[in-house]
């Protein structure tokens, strides 16, 4: 028995392994330790957002963003919706950001149809 422990104990930093990271709804950024990095980029993001007109084509908005930090498209009753998520409100200066700390802008057929919570869950 103490054989099979010590060979166990030799052999374990020996092996190696597979390593599979999935995302439950975290997005990681490399945002600069500077706090005012994030809160610009957020601040920044809320001032676009409350220039928005109901509308706007989706490539006119998308134009004024960078990569937004979750996307989502679904089609229902022959009309497509895509939703894209902005950070606007994180809570930590962690470089992680989730839904609940974006504002999410909603898209009906290519055009702006509206922004938030309220409008999301209207299409829900």
């Amino acid at each position: 028995m103490k054989k099979v422990l010590l060979s166990a104990l030799v052999a374990l930093p020996l092996l190696s392994g597979c390593v599979v990271a999935v995302s439950d709804g975290e997005v990681e950024h490399s945002w600069s330790n500077q706090k005012s990095d994030w809160q610009d980029t957020q601040r920044s993001n809320r001032d676009k957002i409350a220039k928005l007109a109901l509308g706007t084509e989706y490539n006119s908005v998308i134009s004024q963003f960078s990569t937004p930090d979750f996307s989502e498209s679904l089609e229902k009753n022959e009309v497509v919706y895509q939703i894209l998520y902005f950070a606007t409100q994180s809570k930590y200066s962690d470089g992680k950001v989730t839904k609940d700390e974006c504002t999410p802008l909603l898209f009906k057929n290519g055009k702006l149809a509206g922004f938030g919570e309220t409008a999301l869950k209207q299409l829900l």
